[in-house]
């Protein structure tokens, strides 16, 4: 299964887009927008199979504009419900079937972003003090980095949390109205603090604040959040392209992160089959697309097609995972597939907006000397593992994102197998740009993969996370829960308290069972335990050690490994025959 593939309907292939539409014009004012018109594709019919195949060396130009669109919280599989993207990426561009958070909570993940670093060497740990954007040092970024390589840099929408309450680490000083080095054009959303006359913050999608280029801009109380970023960044693409100088455009939709306050009709209390209360949240959407998506939608994504969970029996699992276990009865089973409906709504209205802002580089011009990225700073699990709705944890729905770039040279289908991370994309950014990295880059770039194709799984994906403070290991030295490895057949968390887990992904797809203790894997379980000690506080080269042969798998390899997992998903969770 492609990481695209939705409803049991293989995508085709193409070689150009045009988009067809109505841009929406910038509006303030206090009053809901109403459905906007549908954008619409046109283009040459396919001229390879989907798989890339045929497709033969990229030929990419020398420092492209780069556009990278990042969405919050959004799984893989909600690809389902963003056409524009499928059309744009899947048919005219590269499908990463490999593509990672390594550490999946939104604050982290958008640090290891900005500075290529894991979060073990930029200590952002969490969202909440003192470990979020208040301990943040943003005065060296890839904008800084893009900016001295001759880019225009623009950023717009989500930043890090509690941007705007907190106090700058750089200036120590509030942070609603303060501007990071390295941005020409700053349009980002902010979390006010308590005694500002500021309304709204960055969650709430009718109501939220931004600073732009230093100034608090108020003004879109009633205008769906997901719409005020679409409009920036039409605005600010037709901006750059009328310069010379390449830019660097970073869009950071909400969306599908749930909201604050809750939705007026979200459930709000929910218990699973024990009675304990369990945390169920959603976006909030327009009214025009509500219900959009209920016909389609009759379970949660982690919920599987026989309607049950996909596993009830956890005590193979690590203590720290047996104690959050919640088994999922009915009511648990109606609200997550409340969520997973708002979810794939507010997924849908972002795409649109998406499309919009490819749209107008096309108008411009500028497509035609773009890279175009699209991502999310972490997954989610809705349902799976009796874990209810959550991430921050090493398992699969969490850690997956979805990874889909076009640009001049890659205008044809493909698919790449080899991994790529977030700290991955940033030193992929910089090596497009010939941009020297803001720091020490744990990440390693992938322009040989989009250029030339797939080299193998030879090197780690590293895990991290953080959730909970108990553990005797003693090599656990800092807030680190799990550090974990991933290879292309393996997934492997060590946790602080003691416990492991080690999934065979070829076997088990869905981690029902953990075989850290299981003698038949052994020989694998020693190699990661001798690789663990070198990525556990890597640096730079060293987080990317050449893997042992009973770990490494070469490209074709890999490609049937990864096939057969995305097959297996499907067979469990896929929403159509």
């Amino acid at each position: 299964m492609s990481v695209v593939r939705v409803w049991g309907v293989a995508v085709g292939v193409g070689v150009v887009v045009t988009l067809l539409m109505t841009l929406l014009a910038h509006s303030g004012g206090s009053t809901a927008r109403p459905r906007p018109p549908e954008p619409e594709f046109s283009g040459p019919k396919p001229t390879v199979d989907a798989s890339g195949a045929d497709a033969g060396p990229a030929t990419l130009p020398e420092r492209p504009n780069v556009v990278l669109v990042m969405a919050d919280d959004m799984r893989v599989d909600d690809l389902a419900f963003a056409p524009n993207l499928r059309k744009l990426i899947a048919e005219h561009g590269v499908s990463f079937e490999n593509s990672f958070s390594p550490f999946p909570l939104c604050c982290p993940a958008r640090a290891s972003f900005l500075t290529g670093q894991y979060a073990h060497n930029h200590k952002v740990w969490w969202h909440d003090p003192p470990y979020g954007y208040g301990a943040f040092d943003d005065s060296r970024t890839i904008a800084t980095s893009l900016s001295e390589a001759g880019y225009r840099t623009g950023f717009i929408g989500k930043y890090l949390n509690r941007y705007g309450l907190a106090r700058s680490k750089v200036t120590d000083e509030p942070s609603a109205t303060y501007v990071p080095e390295g941005w020409d054009d700053w349009r980002a959303a902010v979390e006010p603090p308590g005694d500002s006359d500021i309304h709204g913050n960055t969650y709430d999608y009718m109501d939220t604040p931004f600073n732009v280029n230093g100034r608090i801009d108020n003004g879109y109380r009633g205008i769906y959040q997901s719409d005020v970023i679409g409009d920036f960044s039409v605005d600010m693409a037709r901006r750059f392209a009328k310069r010379r100088s390449p830019f660097f455009m970073f869009v950071n939709y909400v969306a599908p992160h749930h909201g604050i306050p809750n939705a007026e009709d979200e459930p709000d209390v929910v218990h699973d089959e024990n009675g304990h209360e369990l945390s169920v949240v959603t976006p909030a959407v327009p009214d025009w697309v509500r219900g959009k998506f209920d016909d389609r939608i009759d379970r949660a994504s982690g919920v599987a097609r026989t309607g049950e969970p996909i596993e009830t029996d956890v005590s193979d699992k690590p203590k720290a995972l047996q104690q959050r276990f919640q088994p999922e009865g009915d009511e648990a089973k109606a609200a997550l597939l409340y969520a997973t409906r708002r979810r794939a709504e507010a997924v849908y209205v972002m795409d649109r907006n998406i499309a919009r802002l490819v749209g107008e580089l096309q108008r411009s011009g500028a497509w035609d000397r773009t890279v175009f990225a699209f991502t999310s700073d972490n997954g989610m699990i809705i349902g799976e593992h009796g874990l209810g709705m959550t991430k921050v944890r090493a398992h699969e729905p969490s850690l997956r994102v979805p990874m889909l770039v076009t640009g001049p040279g890659l205008r044809t289908a493909q698919k790449r197998y080899d991994p790529i991370t977030t700290v991955d994309l940033t030193a992929t950014i910089l090596d497009l740009a010939d941009a020297k990295a803001p720091h020490l880059a744990d990440g390693t770039s992938r322009v040989p993969t989009l250029v030339r194709g797939d080299q193998g799984w030879s090197t780690p994906v590293v895990t991290e996370a953080v959730f909970t403070a108990r553990g005797r290991d003693p090599l656990f030295t800092d807030l680190r829960s799990t550090i974990g490895i991933r290879v292309s057949r393996y997934s492997y968390t060590r946790y602080r308290g003691g416990d492991a887990e080690l999934y065979d992904l070829v076997e088990d797809p869905r981690e029902d069972t953990n075989v850290a203790d299981d003698p038949s894997y052994a020989a694998v379980r020693r190699a990661l335990d001798r690789l663990w000690p070198t990525i556990k506080d890597c640096a730079g080269r060293a987080c990317a050690p050449r893997l042992p042969k009973v770990l490494a798998a070469g490209p074709k390899q890999d490609r049937i490994d990864t096939d057969a997992y995305w097959a297996a998903i499907d067979a469990a969770y896929g929403w159509e025959d």
